[in-house]
């Protein structure tokens, strides 16, 4: 086939390829009508006589891309022909298209006939395949972008989801007149706290998108302090999803921490469990110091995780057939943790139980 970037006259080769007219049958085909599709069997190349072929592909799991337009004097699917495989693209009249069909016996024939011919063949596929596999590697690198953009706006609608209902019912509480001082108080401290785990959700994505290489700040913090009040929120959160958060009491130690990092681990983590329970359960946190650091396990009562996909939980894009989300949200649990020194992992799942997912913090002082 031609060169992507135009048709591309076959010179001697063509007209060698043009006496095979005698032999050849001639077709017609209409503007739009396919004249052979991708994994039909090559029984035949073509060589254009009027009109117009696009030859396209599918390229990853995107509609069709064109990767060459064929126009009179040359030829397309010899490549079928000459490996005795099935049609790796289809093509398509452009507009009506009057071709000649040779079939792969009279191309062998003329082979045997004509030693010199498989040369100039050898050539002018190669140099074809070269231009193709440059179209076809800028064809799949666009729609690998495309693809990128569209997982990144996935997660932001879905990680956003939550903080923008609790805000809407929040306002709502604001505008009524009748509502108590206190509860408006505890309505704009929540509006607060929701627009500020946005904007940590932005900042991470960001991160995720745009490494800087630094390390963040970890400040010296009471981890109860830190915890109380965030499982506090967090419990109100999910219990409008039908979800009970048990906490136990969290240890009186000192850890160095990103209190707005760590918290955006804690509801990712939090969360993508509740996902997993449509029809509601539980969470459990757990807390299990140690003299050097603290284990936290988040446990859930949903289905568990299947041994195959344990291993390739944390790696960007993983959503194993979740309907929203794109996967960003454990990769990036992984890179907090990591940030704060830690480890996280996901312990094997046990039959009956949900999946327990566990990480590390090193104590400070």
């Amino acid at each position: 086939m031609s060169s992507p970037s135009g048709p591309r006259p076959a010179g001697v080769l063509s007209d060698e390829l043009h006496a095979l007219a005698p032999e050849s049958r001639r077709k017609k085909y209409r503007a739009g009508e396919v004249i052979f599709s991708a994994g039909d069997a090559g029984d035949g190349f073509h060589i254009v006589e009027t009109g117009q072929v696009r030859i396209s592909a599918v390229v990853g799991q995107t509609e069709p891309r064109t990767l060459a337009v064929i126009g009179p004097g040359d030829f397309f699917g010899e490549m079928a022909v000459v490996d005795e495989a099935p049609r790796s693209a289809t093509a398509t009249a452009e507009t009506a298209t009057t071709t000649l069909f040779v079939g792969r016996d009279v191309l062998l024939r003329l082979l045997e006939k004509r030693p010199h011919l498989a040369l100039n063949l050898l050539r002018e596929f190669s140099a074809r395949m070269r231009a193709l596999n440059r179209k076809y590697v800028d064809e799949i690198l666009q729609a690998e972008r495309l693809a990128v953009v569209g997982r990144f706006a996935g997660t932001i609608v879905h990680d956003f989801k939550n903080p923008l209902t609790i805000i809407g019912l929040t306002a709502e509480m604001l505008c009524d007149a009748d509502a108590p001082d206190a509860m408006k108080a505890k309505a704009k401290r929540s509006i607060t706290r929701q627009i500020d785990r946005m904007t940590n959700m932005l900042q991470e994505l960001i991160e995720f998108t745009k490494p800087s290489g630094q390390r963040p700040d970890l400040q010296p913090t009471p981890f109860a302090d830190f915890m109380q009040p965030l499982a506090e929120e967090i419990r109100e959160e999910i219990a409008a999803r039908h979800v009970k958060l048990d906490s136990e009491t969290p240890p009186q130690v000192l850890v160095r921490i990103d209190p707005r990092r760590l918290s955006r681990l804690f509801y990712n983590l939090v969360n993508n469990a509740v996902d997993e329970m449509p029809d509601g359960g539980s969470v459990t946190l757990r807390y299990k110091p140690s003299r050097t650091e603290l284990r936290l396990e988040v446990e859930d009562t949903g289905k568990g995780i299947a041994p195959e996909i344990a291993a390739s939980l944390f790696q960007p894009f993983a959503t194993h057939g979740k309907k929203h989300g794109t996967g960003l949200g454990l990769t990036i649990c992984r890179k907090i943790v990591e940030d704060h020194g830690g480890k996280i992992g996901v312990a094997p799942s046990e039959p009956g139980k949900g999946a327990r997912f566990y990480f590390t913090l090193p104590l400070g002082d």
